[in-house]
């Protein structure tokens, strides 16, 4: 529940106003219709220990007798929708990747998740949390709004279902929403959404983006290098070589004889960077740090790895340790097919090629022989390579 006044504590023997309570579900679902099937799977469980209202991860929604006694049904509908947000946006998921460090403050999280949620939401009760009350802006998700967050001495308590960590009020012997029935709800909400917008056009911006990440899920880029890297790394191992600097066992058998090895070779990586006029450096460098680390973790070590600087020519060939020592020459026009035929022509041929680009240059017309080519094409609108380049697409921000 958002933050606010608290309600007086509820005597034993008050019952709750359902009556009330649901005739703002009502208000809830005509106001936000696309909503309606989330809302009416919560189930309700009152609860004198509850500060206002909350929910739990299995769709339990906790309501204090006394808070529905005391708030406006128009307020009452805009809680509905906000605890039903925590739990269509997956926030006690989202919470658990956060850092340690920033996890176990939940109640500084739960603050930042009712920013991401109050931000388009009317007739909230009075000190509802939103971003600008904290000098944030609109629009962002609550990952987002952390680091502007302050500790608070009145923090919200919106459940398990907001920030995962269980309150001495939840209960187990409520009716429970399993997390696939969870999946189910939150897709079918997002397509009622999008029917809604396409035929009233109206719908808030956060939960229009919501449903087009339910709808069409952003993959990580940054695990679609790592894939295409290490599926590329595994295909270039797979040319197995002989060795006679580890003998072959086998040797043993045959006596004054020295019998090689197979061994399977890691690979060699060349990252060609483009450095035209339409590339940002500070960009470049970020993008360089995420490749570097996904090298890493495929477990390509630096001295395997070549970094070429480009525009319409190579300005700088180097074996790099960090992504410190990376010299981003040049400014001039793009032409990546310079950058690619240099790194094939190198003594120590690469079996790996990745090319960050913003995509405005010339690709090479067929595809080099024992050697995989990846682009990294940074910025959103970024033209595609000929279909034989593995593509990562890399956001702009």
């Amino acid at each position: 529940m958002p933050a606010g006044p608290r309600a007086p504590a509820s005597p034993a023997g008050v019952s709750l106003d359902r009556t009330k309570l649901l005739a703002a579900r009502l208000k809830a679902t005509g106001s936000h219709p696309y909503l309606a099937s989330a809302l009416y799977s919560l189930t309700v469980v009152p609860s004198f220990e509850v500060p206002t209202m909350g929910v739990d991860r299995h769709w339990r929604c906790y309501v204090s007798p006394a808070f529905v006694d005391a708030t406006p049904v128009p307020a009452l509908a805009a809680v509905w929708i906000h605890e039903v947000a925590h739990l269509l946006r997956d926030h006690h998921r989202r919470a658990e990747l956060l850092p340690s460090a920033v996890r176990h403050d939940h109640h500084r999280v739960n603050v930042a998740q009712d920013c991401e949620i109050n931000d388009d939401l009317s007739s909230l009760p009075a000190g509802a949390m939103k971003p600008a009350m904290f000098g944030l802006p609109d629009g962002r998700l609550f990952e987002e709004y952390l680091g502007g967050i302050p500790a608070t001495p009145h923090p919200p308590q919106c459940g398990s279902g907001a920030h995962g960590v269980p309150m001495p009020w939840e209960s187990s012997a409520a009716a429970r929403v399993s997390p696939a029935e969870a999946g189910a709800i939150r897709r079918q909400t997002a397509q009622a959404l999008r029917a809604h917008a396409k035929a009233r056009g109206r719908v808030p911006a956060g939960w229009s983006r919501w449903a087009d990440e339910i709808l069409e899920p952003t993959i990580d880029w940054r695990q679609a290098l790592t894939g295409a890297v290490r599926e590329a790394a595994a295909w270039a191992a797979g040319a197995v070589d002989y060795t006679y600097r580890r003998p072959s066992r086998r040797g043993a058998a045959v006596r004054g004889v020295v019998l090689p090895s197979l061994r399977r070779p890691m690979p060699r990586v060349a990252v060609v960077v483009d450095t035209s006029g339409s590339m940002g450096d500070e960009q470049l460098r970020a993008v360089l740090a995420e490749v570097a680390g996904v090298l890493r973790a495929v477990g390509i070590g630096h001295n395997r790895v070549a970094v070429l600087s480009c525009d319409a020519d190579v300005h700088a060939v180097r074996q790099v340790a960090t992504v410190g020592e990376v010299t981003l020459e040049g400014g001039g026009g793009t032409d990546m097919r310079v950058g690619i035929e240099r790194a094939l022509q190198a003594r120590q041929r690469p079996q790996i090629v990745i090319v960050l680009t913003d995509g405005l240059t010339p690709w090479p017309p067929t595809a080099p022989s024992a050697a995989r080519v990846v682009a990294g094409l940074v910025g959103d609108e970024a033209p595609s390579p000929p279909p034989w380049i593995e593509t990562i697409r890399i956001p702009s921000r």
